[in-house]
């Protein structure tokens, strides 16, 4: 065998098939969110743009673009996002536009979010470039994240700054978010448990004091205490919300039927399409989406455990957690177990900043799937190492949490 046909022979190993029950959950979820869209639009959508398609036309138009946005990055191997130039371009772009939101000031539903009559949301993709940007200043930094100036503060630096320019806008729910992430995926690449707590008790207490300080998050709070009291008392969202799931009952009262969409329940086809859900579909369907997930998250979860070497695993896991709390922050919402976030449905509302931010995402975890499925001997001797340390960290916090197995950074 020449030295052509080895090449090439190493290289299919190393770039395995895709992983095909993922695949299947995310058709399930595209062909299910399209069919949601178009029933939970047409109403709001000829009030707004005076065509009851619109929204789902345009929503096929994002779902094509993140299709293809997904397959292009799935040929494109994530280490590519180890490049400084790359990365710092990346987050520069996402920066700037989080900048220029502030400035543009375009109001859509009481925040300034937005971009170009609404086509651009920079928090979304904000999310996704956090998640990239702190894998790989983790995965360098990983031998010195045991000291706290090297390590928690700096990344409290770049959470910070990030999350200061999306809680202005404001985005409550997207700041937790990137602050959520950046605490995961500090605890994945093998932090300090010390350091760890320490973080949670200053992510609590920062909380509290936006909290206070802000008008949206005490309306909100004090909605959300109410519900759990008596669920009459819940804020008018969350009421309307737990009405349709009534209504909805066991199986639903069928597509395109339900009453709640059309007698003002807010904006259905996007914060409030799993309302829609549950009263057309029931129960069985509402609990359907919820397995959905799961296997999302089971199969995205698996993906980054087999990946080649650890910037792979935080970033697997990275963008795996972060669609699976986007989901449930908004299911939770709905029925009233969490304060209201503008959070959306991935893969299921309408609205293409998200969409396409989403199936990005999914395109460089089928790229880390793909190199996963390789050989055994394609990993070099640092992967593996990488690997046992990893497997060490995520072995000793599965079970009594004790510091009796070595971590990354240490000796």
């Amino acid at each position: 065998m020449n030295s052509l046909q080895r090449s090439g022979v190493k290289n299919k190993a190393a770039y395995g098939h895709v992983d095909l029950p993922l695949v299947l959950v995310l058709i399930v979820l595209g062909a299910f969110g399209l069919m949601m869209v178009f029933s939970a639009s047409w109403d709001f959508s000829q009030a707004v743009y005076d065509s009851p398609t619109y929204i789902f036309f345009k929503q096929i138009l994002f779902m094509a673009s993140g299709v293809a946005v997904a397959y292009v990055l799935s040929r494109v191997d994530y280490h590519i996002f180890k490049e400084s130039k790359v990365l710092l371009a990346i987050m520069g772009v996402t920066i700037v536009l989080l900048i220029v939101v502030l400035f543009v000031r375009e109001v859509r539903l009481g925040a300034v979010r937005t971009l170009f009559q609404g086509s651009i949301q920079p928090s979304e993709l904000a999310k996704m470039v956090t998640v990239l940007y702190l894998s790989v200043w983790l995965y360098t930094k990983r031998d010195s994240l045991h000291d706290i100036n090297l390590g928690l503060i700096p990344m409290a630096t770049i959470l910070g700054f990030i999350g200061g320019l999306i809680y202005l806008q404001p985005d409550l729910s997207a700041t937790g978010t990137i602050f959520l992430l950046g605490g995961l995926l500090f605890f994945l690449a093998g932090g300090d448990l010390r350091q760890i707590v320490f973080l949670i008790i200053i992510a609590l207490a920062t909380g509290w004091i936006v909290v206070q300080f802000s008008s949206t998050g005490r309306e909100r709070l004090a909605a959300y205490m109410s519900g759990l009291e008596d669920p009459m008392q819940s804020s008018y969202h969350v009421r309307r919300s737990l009405e349709a799931i009534v209504n909805g009952g066991w199986f639903g009262v069928g597509i395109g039927k339900a009453r709640t969409k059309l007698t003002g329940l807010p904006v259905p086809p996007t914060d409030s399409i799993f309302a829609v859900v549950a009263e057309e579909l029931g129960l069985f369907g509402a609990l359907c989406v919820v397995i959905l997930f799961g296997m999302f998250i089971w199969r995205g979860l698996r993906i980054s455990y087999k990946a080649p070497d650890m910037l792979g695993t935080l970033i697997g896991a990275g963008l795996t957690i972060w669609i699976g709390v986007e989901a449930f922050m908004n299911m939770s919402v709905i029925v009233g177990l969490f304060p209201f976030a503008g959070n959306a449905l991935p893969f299921v509302s309408a609205g293409g900043s998200n969409l396409i931010v989403s199936l990005a995402a999914v395109g460089i975890l089928m790229n880390i799937a793909r190199q996963g499925n390789g050989k055994p001997q394609t990993q070099t001797q640092t992967n593996v190492e990488e690997r046992r340390s990893f497997s060490a960290t995520s072995d000793l916090r599965r079970r009594n949490g004790r510091r009796g197995l070595s971590r990354t950074g240490r000796s």
